[in-house]
């Protein structure tokens, strides 16, 4: 009996050991020396700032007069709002605005049916397409750093550095360090060591015509940006991160939202896991190593429960023979060192350490989150935003 529970123990030990050694590798990577900005583009691009909008009447126009007070030739810009179940109210308000309103009318809407129809609406004179969430701000300069991004013939996608808009509770802190982390480690330091930056679902810039031709065949429900970013990595593209141009994102406030928004996460990593495992011997004759790393992303362990259930294991292979717990204590705190490497100074703070005692709980939602998942990818879960902490 114990051979076999010590076959199990190195089992679920190297499983870890993968999956934590993976982020302390590009948690530290994000320390070497700053990326590279580029110089100031010669000329200004036309670029279509598109904003899908499910029932944003909260929030949208906050969005909308960020981008048009934008540092920015007026004719080399639209900002079209696709609006999808908003106020009759709302849109007359839109309407009156110098941008371009496309309302849309779905039995079962999605984000990139609302790209889709906004793109076939607005026809093809422009040469990058920004995506942005109808929740977002951005500031004065940020397309005038889009635009020096892609002065590079090379750079054809690019992310930029989504921060939280609002800290006004504890969930919202600790969902803005998440994020923080996530763009440390999937970003920073993919982008450090010569690998594609992950792309976010916002906050995102792409050569028109390129995100045009691939979002037609993006027939996504949750996680459109999944199945957009595997397919441009399986065709070789390089995705640049701009870890100095911001974009202001609203964060979770409630553990209902936390709930959701995890569990359709958790089935788009899945699904889209499924979906292109299938490439990945091509990939790996291919040497397309971006697009091994992406999958790879897709079946490691979400980074919440990677915390929980090390700790879990420690404690309990310690109860059952402390010698054999010692490494998982080894790997607990590894994992710690990625995860405060990754953690901006800003926010360690003391009011972390009264945000960190509701992670159980939140530990204990995400674990329930696994049994589900059934069904979770094929309908559009939408996250209210605008609502008071």
């Amino acid at each position: 009996m114990e051979h076999i529970i010590s076959i199990i123990d190195w089992l679920l030990y190297i499983l870890f050991a993968i999956n934590i050694l993976y982020l302390l590798i590009y948690s530290l990577a994000s320390r070497r020396p700053p990326l590279p900005r580029p110089a100031p583009a010669k000329e200004h691009k036309r670029i279509a700032i598109l904003i899908p909008a499910y029932r944003e009447d909260a929030v949208i126009s906050e969005c909308v007069d960020a981008c048009l007070d934008q540092d920015y030739p007026s004719d080399k810009f639209d900002i079209v709002v696709i609006s999808d179940r908003m106020q009759p109210a709302t849109n007359a308000s839109l309407s009156k605005l110098p941008i371009r309103l496309v309302e849309v009318h779905f039995e079962n809407s999605t984000k990139s049916k609302s790209l889709n129809a906004a793109m076939a609406a607005i026809g093809n004179d422009y040469d990058i397409a920004v995506i942005l969430d109808a929740d977002n701000v951005v500031t004065y300069d940020f397309l005038n750093d889009i635009n020096d991004q892609f002065a590079n013939p090379k750079v054809e996608i690019a992310q930029a550095h989504r921060v939280a808009k609002n800290l006004n509770n504890d969930m919202a802190l600790l969902d803005a360090i998440s994020e923080e982390i996530n763009n440390t480690i999937f970003r920073l330091g993919h982008a450090k060591l010569g690998m594609s930056a992950a792309l976010i679902g916002s906050g995102m810039a792409f050569r028109y015509d390129l995100f045009r031709d691939t979002m037609a065949n993006v027939k996504a429900v949750g996680g459109f940006d999944r199945e957009l970013e595997l397919t441009l990595l399986y065709q070789g593209k390089h995705f640049h991160y701009m870890p100095e141009t911001f974009v202001f994102d609203e964060k979770i406030q409630n553990t209902g939202d936390f709930s959701r928004q995890r569990r359709r996460w958790l089935s788009a990593q899945w699904h889209y896991c499924q979906m292109f495992a299938k490439y990945l011997w091509k990939a790996l004759a291919a040497r397309n190593w971006d697009f091994c790393d992406k999958l790879f992303q897709q079946v490691s362990i979400p980074r919440l429960l990677l915390m929980g259930f090390t700790f879990f294991l420690a404690v309990a292979f310690t109860c059952y023979r402390w010698i054999w717990g010692i490494k998982w204590w080894v790997l607990l705190i590894l994992l710690a060192v990625a995860l405060l490497v990754a953690v901006p100074k800003r926010y360690c703070t003391s009011r972390l350490g009264m945000a960190l005692q509701s992670l159980p709980y939140t530990f204990l939602l995400m674990a329930a989150n696994i049994f589900k998942l059934r069904g979770a990818n094929k309908k559009f879960i939408h996250t209210e935003h605008g609502v008071p902490g």
